[in-house]
């Protein structure tokens, strides 16, 4: 047995990583469409946890609007935090330049986190990538939220072409930025890779009691 399982993210590279990271799992997945959109969704919450739930409430409601009342969806918040910037940039990760730019790209949301820790020095440059997923059956209930972190240090320059947002600046422990891990590396220690394994795990655990 497969769930259908929409992946509620509007970014390309990060559906790109979710379905690699369930590559295997006994899941069918589909993404935003022409014939199922992702609403637009006011991530206003104060926290990771408040916005990814409520990113999964709210496209659930809008694929069932649409005539899909069987899938479950997998909505995700992830984002940086600096400890030198008070744990900015937080849940305003993705549009952290906005102040300058109507629509920062990751390069602008890089130059600002790079400007404010210009005079930063190294030892106080900590941080942390965290991602939390929020998973709602077909009813629009949030079955199951879970949190991964990955501690690191921002760089004063970028290393690395693979990745993605902040990953040429995010120093892991073994001495490389996640830039410069492939796919697979990442996945076995990012966020996004250890918030997935906890996922896969109760995916699985759901679908022996369903058989």
């Amino acid at each position: 047995m497969k769930l259908e399982l929409y992946v509620a993210s509007g970014n390309a590279k990060k559906q790109k990583e979710m379905a690699g990271l369930l590559t295997g799992e006994p899941v069918s997945l589909l993404g935003p469409s022409a014939e199922l959109p992702m609403p637009e969704v006011d991530e206003d919450g104060a926290t990771f946890e408040e916005n990814a739930e409520k990113k999964a409430r709210e496209t659930s409601a809008a694929v069932r609007a649409r005539g899909r009342a069987g899938l479950w969806v997998l909505a995700d918040d992830s984002g940086l935090e600096v400890d030198a910037l008070g744990g900015q940039p937080g849940v305003r990760s993705a549009r952290f330049a906005e102040d300058r730019v109507a629509k920062p790209t990751d390069a602008d949301n890089n130059a600002k986190l790079l400007e404010l820790l210009r005079d930063v020095p190294p030892q106080r440059r900590t941080a942390r990538f965290v991602c939390v997923l929020a998973l709602c059956d077909p009813s629009g209930v949030v079955r199951l939220r879970v949190r991964g972190t990955v501690e690191g240090v921002i760089l004063e320059a970028f290393r690395g072409q693979g990745g993605f947002g902040y990953d040429p600046l995010f120093l892991y422990r073994d001495g490389r930025t996640l830039a410069e891990m492939d796919a697979l590396e990442k996945g076995r220690i990012s966020h996004r890779g250890q918030a997935m394994a906890m996922l896969r795990g109760a995916l699985r655990e759901y679908l022996v009691r369903l058989e």
